[in-house]
């Protein structure tokens, strides 16, 4: 129902952009079509949630606005009901979100629902909105967003409580210490169950009840190996986040590293960015902190021994000698300690 006045609305704004685009001042004086305008016409939107409505007006007006920012973006696009995770998020006014009990939920226009609660509320947490999602498999979850003031004491660091990590297509990470993360690589272990369901799922004719259960069995395969990935990242970064009061970690650009070196497969299978956000928040839940390191940091290139930098040091090459001091340098281990030392040298640890 969201994706219908968003769709309608963005429908609306591309009529009026397209008569006006030449004329700027009288394409900033157009008045756009509102939620509210929509409900006279569709008599069944008044069964909606208004918060989830002007939620997407809110979405529709940030994407607009990022088009004209930045034209390459290309003007917002129409949302598909066959999009493979649904949602729509709801604000809390006087109580409107709130938790019954461990087992209860109350939301706008559902009333009260009933829950598995994963993670009880901070105390004196304020609830400001609520995400309830739908996955491809009909599981329907709900994310709350709360304000809660921290009384966490920053935790100050030193040069032997900082570890510091090199991304690995192969292994997730290199850390300065020398050893590697050794993911499973879930995807590529289920990849021959879902090459044969994915067959079968060409072979079932559209719209029949078979093709939907043979997608709902392709959509379970892909959310256990999801779910697998969670679960690793979950306990790697919590045990990480606990041995250590700071981590280094260069901040990469996981798309277009993905695209430009051929290796989307592995780079999409690890979750690298997810890791990430797992270790920033877990870091920071203990007054610790999580350093970004420039992506144009030379770390693979540079000798931590002497600080020579190997200009002419291929992808390919694992190993190399430096020709300034003779050592030889493991290539993953010597960047995951390069970027400890730029992390320690932003923090100022000597």
């Amino acid at each position: 129902m969201r994706a219908f006045v968003y769709n309608k609305m963005l429908a609306n704004r591309k009529e009026v952009y397209e008569q006006f685009k030449d004329d700027k001042e009288a394409l900033k004086q157009q008045k756009y079509l509102l939620p509210a305008d929509f409900r006279k016409e569709f008599e069944w939107l008044k069964e909606i949630d208004s918060l989830a409505l002007a939620n997407a007006q809110l979405n529709l007006q940030t994407a607009y606005k990022n088009f004209f920012r930045d034209k390459s973006i290309g003007f917002p696009k129409f949302k598909s009901k066959h999009h493979d995770r649904k949602s729509y998020t709801t604000n809390n006014q006087n109580g409107t979100i709130r938790l019954i009990d461990s087992k209860t939920i109350r939301l706008p226009k559902l009333k009260d629902v009933r829950i598995k609660l994963h993670r009880q509320l901070p105390k004196e947490a304020v609830i400001k909105s609520a995400t309830i999602s739908k996955t491809p498999t009909g599981k329907y979850y709900i994310s709350v967003l709360v304000e809660y003031e921290s009384d966490i004491e920053p935790v100050i660091p030193t040069p032997e409580t900082v570890l510091g990590l090199d991304y690995s297509s192969k292994s997730l990470f290199v850390d300065s210490q020398a050893n590697n993360a050794d993911y499973p690589k879930f995807y590529r272990k289920a990849e021959e169950k879902l090459k044969k369901a994915q067959r079968k799922l060409s072979k079932r004719q559209k719209g029949s009840k078979n093709r939907d259960k043979q997608r709902r069995k392709i959509a379970k395969l892909h959310e256990k190996v999801a779910n697998q990935r969670k679960d690793f990242l979950h306990k790697l970064s919590r045990q990480i986040t606990n041995a250590y009061t700071t981590v280094a970690i260069e901040d990469l650009n996981m798309r277009g590293m993905a695209q430009s070196l051929n290796l989307a497969k592995s780079t999409n299978d690890n979750g690298f960015g997810m890791f990430k956000t797992f270790l920033a928040y877990k870091l920071a839940e203990q007054g610790k902190q999580l350093v970004m390191i420039d992506k144009w940091f030379p770390s693979s290139k540079k000798c931590r021994f002497c600080n020579n930098e190997n200009k002419e040091l291929a992808l390919s090459d694992r190993t190399w000698t430096c020709s300034y001091c003779g050592e030889k340098l493991d290539r993953d281990v010597n960047a995951a300690i390069n970027i400890k030392n730029e992390g320690c040298r932003m923090l100022g640890i000597a």
